[in-house]
């Protein structure tokens, strides 16, 4: 989890400050740093001019131009004329440019991030026809709203769906009135998102309280020396009872496992045999396993959901749309969750993320298309989150020079000092605000 995480944001850093180094390079200013990383400095090296460097802290990067008023706050060179090769004496579009070049770098990563992954993979989902099959598995929090388990979910504010997940697409959850229409036992019912139901799914681990696929399910590979292995797991198992209780589909499995963490548990078990296989239905012997369950509430084994999963292939064409409608969708949907902050809907306390939350989205296991999806998706929160127009991010400059652009003014040097002042200490105070909520949702 830490190892991407540092992966993740040594490469956006990297290209961020890229962006700002190649612009600048362009219009013939000095850039005098680049780095990945903030000091002490632990590598680096000189190349044409430019200090190249990876510091200790990799919690983001800088890049140094000539005549630049930033974090630095190296202010000397303001009482002496400006040079050519300095930021100050390039014109105001120049600047603006140098200014946008890390956000417009972050904005093309993602784009290329989805695009590729689209194309590569494609999309592969759950149907609602086969996961209505089994119904809903409804959790603490869907049950206040009026699910129960067992639901079929066939419309979402009235229009029919293919993809199962657009059962909590974002765009449905986040808007107080959305309604799911659903066949409980042969009668139709409509449950309803009430108001300030997004603040509590903001609240730690909300999102497992929802609600949750309802999959029937078999035991795939089985990790040697874990406690499914030393109980005598075996591919092929599909679980009938835990400790009694029914648990042929995950969601119940999983519920049953997390509660019994740490604990032996008596399993009973349908075994395949002769032809028998995963996904060939045949003649099964049943069979009880004394099973350990870790402490993290896992048995060690790879499931095998026994429903029909669908795929879809895209052309490049088809993957360049869906993969930049992904990418800005994640832009609209942090745009939604301001909003909704200022708004009062959502406590700034449980929706605002520092590293550890930010580490945490990554997983505990190392999967290269889960890694690069969060990397796209990083890569476009920090193109949004550098665009806010706050002084020592480059949305304040950028706000600072649309205005010398618009008004022919160029603010003094002492007030650009002051709002990098204001910006920094905003900025920190985020910081901490950040960490402290991490440190709470441990």
């Amino acid at each position: 989890m830490t190892a991407q995480l540092l992966l993740g944001l040594s490469i956006l850093v990297g290209l961020h400050e890229f962006g700002h180094l190649l612009t600048a390079k362009f219009f013939g200013m000095r850039v005098e740093k680049y780095s990945i990383g903030f000091p002490p400095k632990i590598f680096g090296f000189d190349y044409r001019g430019t200090e190249y460097s990876i510091g200790a802290i990799p919690l983001g990067g800088f890049v140094k131009i000539s005549g630049m008023i930033d974090e630095s706050m190296d202010t000397e060179h303001l009482s002496q004329e400006p040079e050519p090769y300095e930021f100050r004496a390039k014109p105001a579009w120049q600047r603006l440019i140098v200014m946008m070049g890390g956000i417009i770098v972050n904005v093309i990563t993602g784009i290329v991030i989805f695009v590729l992954l689209t194309f590569f993979n494609g999309d592969t989902y759950i149907s609602r026809d086969e996961a209505n099959k089994y119904g809903i598995v409804a959790y603490e929090l869907g049950q206040e709203i009026g699910f129960k388990t067992g639901d079929k979910i066939l419309k979402i504010n009235g229009k029919d769906f293919e993809d199962f997940n657009e059962v909590m697409n974002p765009d449905v959850i986040m808007e107080a009135g959305s309604t799911y229409t659903v066949d409980r036992d042969g009668q139709i019912v409509t449950v309803k998102i009430p108001s300030g139901f997004l603040d509590k799914l903001s609240e730690k681990d909300a999102v497992t309280r929802f609600i949750d696929y309802r999959l029937p399910f078999a035991v795939g590979e089985v990790a040697s020396g874990s406690g499914g292995d030393a109980a005598g797991l075996k591919e092929g198992d599909r679980f009938v009872t835990i400790n009694g209780r029914p648990a042929r589909y995950f969601a119940d499995f999983k519920e049953i496992a997390t509660e019994n963490a740490g604990d032996t548990v008596l399993a009973v078990v349908e075994r395949p045999v002769g032809e028998a296989t995963v996904e060939k239905e045949g003649m099964f012997t049943t069979t009880e396993l004394h099973i350990p369950i870790d402490t993290d509430g896992t048995v060690g084994f790879v499931r095998t959901l026994l429903v029909d999963v669908a795929h879809r292939d895209f052309t490049f064409g088809e993957s360049l749309v869906a993969g930049t409608n992904e990418a800005f969708g994640w832009v609209w949907l942090n745009i939604r969750g301001f909003g909704k902050i200022f708004s009062g809907e959502v406590s700034a306390s449980k929706a605002v993320s520092g590293p550890i939350g930010i580490a945490k989205i990554f997983g505990g296991t190392w999967n290269w298309t889960n890694f690069w999806q969060k990397l796209g998706f990083l890569s476009m929160v920090l193109a949004f989150m550098n665009f806010l127009p706050i002084p020592a991010l480059d949305g304040g400059h950028v706000m600072f020079l649309t205005y010398e652009i618009v008004s022919g003014r160029k603010p003094s040097d002492k007030f650009l000092e002051n709002a990098q002042k204001v910006g920094m200490v905003l900025l920190l105070s985020i910081m901490v605000f950040a960490i402290f909520n991490d440190i709470l949702k441990i």
